[in-house]
């Protein structure tokens, strides 16, 4: 009974070192319009092949904080060959701090993952400038 927990238990922490050690960083670059924010996206896909998405940020003003004031930041993904598409909505808390966890089809080898600021979080086209960007390669 004890050898069928080691294995179990061995096999458990196997799986979770392979899924951590394929999970990749990027740095998120900011605007000079945010100069002190910053952020990052840990990347990896998941047993279907689509990309699980974690993107977090610091040092980013609430929306409605900023001149004009916006109502929310929209997280886009956009692939070489298509339009831009909405992948979530960040939220920023009293620290200004944000999190987001998402998915996104995982049929490009690169893609760009960029953070507008908008008038509704349920836009379909981003409006303002890309905050926060990075270039997510395989």
């Amino acid at each position: 009974m004890r050898r069928a927990v080691s294995v179990i238990l061995t096999i458990v922490a196997i799986s979770l070192f392979v899924s951590l050690a394929e999970a990749k960083e990027f740095k998120l670059l900011n605007d000079e319009s945010v100069p002190g924010a910053r952020g990052k996206i840990n990347v990896d896909k998941d047993k279907n092949g689509n990309y699980r998405l974690k993107v977090e940020v610091e040092h980013l003003a609430k929306p409605t904080g900023l001149t004009p004031p916006k109502q929310a930041y929209v997280v886009w993904v956009q692939t070489r060959s298509k339009e831009p598409s909405a992948i979530g909505q960040l939220r920023i808390n009293d620290n200004l701090k944000g999190t987001l966890e998402a998915t996104a089809p995982g049929a490009a080898d690169q893609f760009d993952v960029f953070i507008t600021a908008e008038d509704s979080p349920n836009t379909q086209v981003p409006g303002g400038p890309r905050l926060l960007r990075a270039t997510v390669a395989e």
